[in-house]
Formats: structure tokens, sequence, C-alpha cells
């Protein structure tokens, strides 16, 4: 179930020097049990972009200030997406998209700024075998013609777990999962062609050849320990925006998911 669905209207205001955060948390309730509130509550951001929350919003109280917009799944206890923000917008959909067959997974929220849009994303996971991958591929397509559609109105600041490792240096083994799920040449080229189309990873921005960063890891073989991860969660924004950028980070020090939380930092 989707709440604040289809459209709020309110004042909005510009902002500037604003701080994004996004996080995979696994379970939101889980991570408020290991350290979430007092990460969320230090940073300050202006947009608290979460995934996988698990939850229906009755399921648990968040004493953090300000909004709190959800876009929950009809599974319930299953993905789920969520925006914590002082800010209100000038819109706001749990279904950009417009289509039925994307709108039960509780997968985006779209926040619309004065001067931007907020996409908040949980791709779907190919799964083992590629089993899912044709869906996948489907939703690829759709999501990148409405962010296209968005980006002709103003700047768009797409974020969320992706799923997918971009490049060879995303991935601390590289080629031991060549073809399997988040690392199959379908699910690269549907960001290269993102990529083409008027948009910029923010992190390759400032970071073209870095290595050793990443933003999940396995639970199993100590692969946080021995930093064996991948770099699956971004912030990927308008090319006519990039050189806003003041900050791109990977906060691999923050515990409480298999993820660690993704940073922008632009001036808008």
């Amino acid at each position: 179930m989707c709440y604040n669905v289809d459209y709020i209207i309110t004042q909005g205001k510009g902002l500037i020097d604003t701080k994004f955060i996004s996080w995979n948390v696994n379970g939101l309730r889980a991570c408020m049990q290991k350290g979430f509130l007092e990460f969320a509550q230090k940073q300050q951001a202006d947009f608290i972009c979460l995934q996988e929350t698990k939850m229906q919003e009755h399921q648990a109280e968040i004493p953090l200030k300000g909004n709190k917009y959800f876009n929950s799944a009809e599974k319930k206890g299953y993905s789920g997406t969520a925006i914590f923000t002082p800010h209100s917008p000038l819109s706001l959909t749990c279904n950009g998209m417009n289509l039925e067959e994307h709108s039960h997974e509780g997968r985006m929220i779209t926040f619309e700024g004065e001067n931007f849009f907020l996409v908040n994303v949980y791709t779907p996971n190919a799964q083992d075998g590629l089993k899912r991958l044709d869906y996948r591929m489907k939703w690829e397509d759709d999501l990148r013609e409405y962010l296209m559609r968005l980006d002709r109105q103003k700047p768009v600041i797409y974020c969320g777990d992706l799923n997918v490792a971009h490049e060879e240096i995303d991935l601390k083994n590289a080629r031991a999962n060549r073809g399997n799920p988040g690392f199959s040449d379908q699910e690269r080229e549907k960001i290269d062609t993102l990529l083409h189309s008027g948009f910029t990873d923010s992190f390759r921005y400032l970071y073209p050849d870095v290595t050793g960063r990443y933003s999940w890891w396995s639970y199993r073989f100590n692969a946080r320990k021995n930093n064996a991860g991948w770099r699956i969660d971004y912030f990927i924004v308008s090319d006519r925006i990039k050189e806003k950028i003041t900050r791109a980070d990977i906060l691999s020090d923050v515990y409480g998911s298999d993820h660690c939380p993704v940073l922008l930092e632009i001036e808008l």
C-alpha cells in the first residue's frame, strides 16, 4: 500500500547546499535497533531515502522530526521505500511510472522540489539464475523513460539500491561474478544506457578510478570484514547539475544493515 499516494500540493521553497542520504536498511524496524535513529539525528540531512523498509507505516513509531513518506509493498515484510525530510513537496507520488505492473512492491517514491525531482528507488533483483531478468529489463526501460520525462521539466536526483555493480571496479571479485545477478551484461548495459541519456553517476564523477569502495557486503564468509563487497547503491543526477556536486561518499563505517549509507551533497 502506498501512503501519501498521488499528489500532495504544498508551498515549496528552493534549497541550497542540500544533503541527501540513501540507505538500504534491510528492515527498518531491525535497523532502528542497530543505531539508525542515532545516525539519522546526527546527520541532519535534508533527505533520507530508505529502501527495503519491510514494513507498513503503522508498524513502528519513528521519533524523527519532519515528514515521513512511505511506499509499502502489498506483501507484508517485503521491499518498501521511504523518504524522511523536514521539507514539503510540491508534489509526491508513489507510482510515477503510472504502470500497474510496477505498482505492487513499494519500490519508488518521487518527491518534487521547487527546482529538482528526487526519485528514490529499490530496483528489483534479477534473482538466482536471472529468473526475473525479463521483468528487470522492463523495469529499467520504463524507469529510464520516466527519468528522462522528469528531466525535461527540471533536474533529477535518482538514488537507491539499484542492484547492479556498473563497472568491474565496483565489486571485489568481478571475474567470478560475471553473469551473476547484479553483474550480468544485461543489467550493466542498462546503466550504460541511462548514463548516456543525460545522467551522471555522482560517485564516479568525483572518483572515476578509485577502487575498494563498496556499499553492500554479503553476510557470509566475513565479507564485510574482508571488504569483499559491491557498490550497488547510487546517487545519479542530471548531467546539467553534475558540476554542482560538492560531495559524494560511501559511509562504510556505518553499520546496521548489509548495506551502508551513501551520501550526496549538491548545491540546488
